[in-house]
């Protein structure tokens, strides 16, 4: 058995890569999985699952082809997730819909139809439902800063200061800010009872609804805007990942992780151009244990993600708001610049955006899915119609 190499450029990239991964987005994934109803044990459970899984998807496919294979959770899922109305069953219903994005994933791997199909929906009209979930979450920062000054103007603060040296460190010293305010708000560090995270297996209800309001936009989102851009960034990169396996594999951790709470693994795109970078390893056919490394500190921190949430918990009201507000603000700025960027479909992705934006829920199928159909439809007829 071959050992592995190790060279010290890959192993500190894979731990800044971890970091920035992690948090970076925890907030999100965290709202996300308690919009939809998880109670504290199993938020936990939730963060524990995904980041155990995007490490050992990245492990699997990182060794297996020799490619900087990045993995994450969807981050643009799990907003879409907490702007959406929780299903009627619960936090079991949106397991359901976990799965179901899961299984679509896997399909998509070996069924070409399904990933073109979902490929095919234009990226304006994709970038305009993800700016429009985005918008409301990104203005909790701003509307907290009246009621909550002295929470909401440190996050927002720091996240703009270090912004401006380096935006991959701007939501990172934002949380060290956060775990400041806890201290001050608590006195010092409460204690933590559990510091390794407990497993809550869930076991998923599925429906029509769970289906059709969560688990097929929980998919494309996740398509469209994690793994199509991720096999792009390899390519870019000059690697030549077979894009299908790594959909099904993804997929595959997407379904094993979501009876603990988790919500789609995917293909990462920045922490993967992180990995493809020249600082990783002056060898290209090396940079791949930079993203082996990466994981194995996403599942270090995923065994200690009970003492994240419970730090998260402790936190100040509206902290958490502020801080997954100021996360995902860079995210909605690309996706809207690329909604409207192109002049012939610039008509429906506005729609899209202004119906996702505006959080209606009709026949039980959220503001998301409304924004995308309409988008599509509009497309379509446009056309049809158009000499």
């Amino acid at each position: 058995m071959t050992a592995l190499p190790f060279h010290t450029q890959t192993f500190w990239t894979g731990l800044v890569v971890a970091i920035v991964g992690f948090f970076s987005s925890f907030p999100i994934f965290l709202a996300g999985v308690e919009a939809m109803g998880a109670s504290p044990s199993q938020a936990a459970s939730a963060v524990m699952a995904g980041s155990i899984s995007m490490g050992l998807a990245a492990i699997v496919l990182s060794l297996r082809y020799r490619v900087p294979a990045s993995v994450a959770w969807s981050t643009p899922g799990a907003a879409f997730l907490a702007v959406s109305a929780p299903d009627a069953a619960g936090f079991a219903g949106a397991v359901g819909a976990f799965i179901i994005a899961g299984v679509l994933g896997v399909i998509s791997g070996f069924w070409k139809p399904l990933a073109r199909l979902a490929a095919a929906i234009p990226a304006p009209i994709t970038m305009a439902m993800l700016s429009g979930v985005l918008l409301s979450i990104c203005l909790v920062p701003f509307k907290a800063l009246p009621e909550a000054p002295m929470v909401a103007l440190p996050i927002i603060l720091t996240w703009f200061i270090v912004g401006r040296f380096s935006r991959l460190f701007a939501v990172p010293a934002a949380v060290v800010t956060l775990f400041l305010l806890v201290l001050w708000h608590n006195s010092g560090l409460p204690p933590i009872d559990n510091v390794v995270t407990d497993p809550v297996v869930v076991w998923p209800v599925f429906s029509v609804s769970v289906a059709l309001g969560l688990g097929v936009p929980l998919f494309i989102v996740t398509m469209a805007t994690q793994n199509l851009p991720g096999v792009s960034v390899l390519r870019a990169n000059g690697y030549e990942p077979p894009a299908g396996r790594l959909f099904a594999t993804v997929g595959a951790f997407s379904v094993l992780s979501a009876p603990f709470g988790a919500a789609s693994t995917c293909v990462a795109a920045i922490t993967a151009a992180m990995c493809c970078d020249e600082n990783a390893h002056p060898d290209p056919s090396q940079r791949y244990m930079a993203a082996v490394w990466a994981a194995v500190f996403y599942c270090i921190f995923g065994v200690f993600a009970a003492g994240v949430t419970h730090l998260a918990g402790l936190a100040p009201p509206l902290a958490m708001g502020c801080l997954a507000g100021v996360a995902l603000f860079n995210v909605f700025a690309n996706s809207a610049a690329a909604a409207i960027s192109t002049e012939d479909t610039r008509e429906e992705a506005a729609l899209t955006f202004v119906v996702t934006a505006s959080g209606i829920t009709l026949f039980g199928l959220g503001a998301a899915v409304w924004g995308l159909l309409i988008g599509c439809l509009v497309h379509v007829i446009k056309r049809r119609l158009d000499p």
